[in-house]
């Protein structure tokens, strides 16, 4: 009896070693994302740029991801001059966000829901510039391509609170996912 308890306690405590060598999962994106700002304007500005994230897994369906982007363009504003004059501004956005996301595994497709709340950074050559309170609510679905590689689709209601006035933005994102 005490020998089977032995191998039952030696086979446990080694069962244990050998899973806490197993890396953690998670994923890494990298790609271009477009944001279709909303500037209090008359008038939205039409950005370009890029989004990373790194995603870590806590259960099998949900995971803790870490957000960021960087949008560049320009703004048209009406100018105050006699006739009809547009002054183009331009703008730099930067967004730095965190939270849960939810995924599972249907075939080829991973699709995914996240809720990311964050900082927002603008800057521009009439505005001046702000930091404010960032939040993101949306998802996304990621292909498999090949083992480890998938290609990402994703799109945001990304809410920013610049110069004192809350802005809805559209954010839609695409880039290849490094799974791990």
């Amino acid at each position: 009896m005490r020998r089977v308890l032995a191998i039952l306690i030696a086979t446990l405590a080694f069962t244990a070693c050998a899973n806490a060598q197993v890396p953690p999962s998670g994923n890494i994106f990298l790609g271009y994302s477009y944001f279709n700002a909303d500037t209090n304007s008359s008038n939205r500005a039409n950005l370009n740029g890029w989004n990373g994230s790194l995603e870590g897994k806590i259960f099998p369906f949900v995971g803790i991801v870490a957000d960021v982007g960087g949008y560049y363009g320009t703004q048209n504003f009406p100018a105050i001059c006699t006739g009809t004059c547009i002054s183009n501004a331009s703008t730099k956005t930067y967004t730095a966000l965190f939270g849960p996301r939810v995924s599972f595994s249907v075939g080829k497709i991973r699709p995914f829901a996240h809720a990311l709340v964050g900082a927002g950074h603008i800057s521009g050559t009439l505005d001046g510039s702000d930091t404010s309170l960032s939040d993101a609510i949306g998802g996304g679905v990621d292909y498999h391509l090949i083992p480890l590689i998938a290609w990402r689709l994703q799109a945001d209601e990304l809410q920013t609170r610049f110069f004192s006035a809350t802005q809805n933005n559209f954010r839609f994102s695409t880039g290849l996912v490094f799974h791990f």
